[in-house]
């Protein structure tokens, strides 16, 4: 998005899970230019002290960050009370924190490990809903982002616990953003394209054998040409909690491909339909007229 276009996020209050690397620091670095005054969480000490000298030598600003696992409900709410605490009654939420999980076929993986990520990726994903919409609830609404992926749009092979564990955030968020409307929160799912983190580089130990060729292949060409920029996903992530998106939820967004910036010119028909959503193809729908 054309900053000069960018919605505005003065006054707001922002939290940004995974903020400390890839998209949640992008994200955070999108909401403070913005103006949003901003706290990120992490469960690197290290990475999250390097991730607040960053938005703060860039920012000019105070950014706490907070020390926390997102999979762990007693973390969720002590990082919100942090939170609320420094800026004040929160305005939105980012939820960037995330796992790859296991890598390789479904007969080799792990289920401990395929386990964790679905902890991480789904579990975590509901602890920080529930505690924003309890807290919107009461303060008379706001925003959250969930950030979902790739593996949300289409069959994932070899990547089962991450395909399933995002795809099933973009329902998570079409079922909450429907139970939240009367409560002026709005909901939706991000996926930022095929953003060069350090998720690839899993890809790349995992190998052919476990990856598969094909999108092995995809991955090393995809992060030779750089991939789409982080920032991309972060303006996107920007946009729906900013005012700018009001009316907009339970959509999944696919930040490089949908012209999401047009999207209050049509917030009549985006509520009335099922387009940006998971759903069904009937054979009717491509030409066939066996049902």
């Amino acid at each position: 998005m054309d900053d000069s276009l960018a919605p505005a996020l003065h006054g707001k209050k922002i939290l940004v899970t995974g903020g400390s690397l890839g998209l949640g620091l992008a994200s955070a670095h999108a909401c403070l230019k913005r103006g949003a005054r901003v706290a990120i969480c992490a469960r690197t000490l290290s990475d999250l002290e390097n991730a607040k000298r960053e938005l703060e030598a860039a920012s000019g600003t105070a950014v706490p960050a907070i020390e926390a696992d997102m999979s762990e409900a007693v973390d969720v709410t002590r990082t919100f009370d942090e939170a609320e605490r420094r800026l004040g009654t929160l305005d939105g939420v980012i939820h960037a924190a995330g796992i790859y999980g296991p890598i390789g076929p479904i007969t080799d993986i792990e289920p401990q490990a395929w386990l964790a990520a679905i902890t991480v990726n789904l579990f975590g994903t509901f602890l920080v809903a529930r505690e924003a919409a309890g807290r919107l609830k009461r303060s008379g609404g706001g925003r959250i982002v969930l950030y979902a992926g790739g593996g949300a749009a289409t069959p994932f092979p070899n990547y089962t616990a991450y395909a399933s564990g995002k795809a099933a955030v973009v329902r998570f968020c079409e079922t909450i953003a429907i139970e939240l409307a009367p409560y002026n929160i709005e909901v939706n799912a991000l996926s930022p394209g095929f953003v060069a983190t350090r998720f690839h580089q899993q890809t790349l130990a995992a190998g052919a054998s476990a990856a598969g060729n094909e999108f092995l292949a995809r991955t090393e060409a995809e992060l030779a040409k750089g991939g789409v920029p982080a920032r991309v996903g972060a303006d996107c992530a920007a946009f729906l909690v900013s005012d700018a998106a009001r009316g907009i939820t339970g959509k999944f967004v696919a930040a490089p491909y949908d012209g999401y910036a047009d999207w209050p010119r049509h917030v009549a028909e985006l509520r009335s339909s099922d387009i940006f959503t998971l759903r069904r193809i009937l054979p009717k729908e491509r030409g066939l007229d066996w049902q």
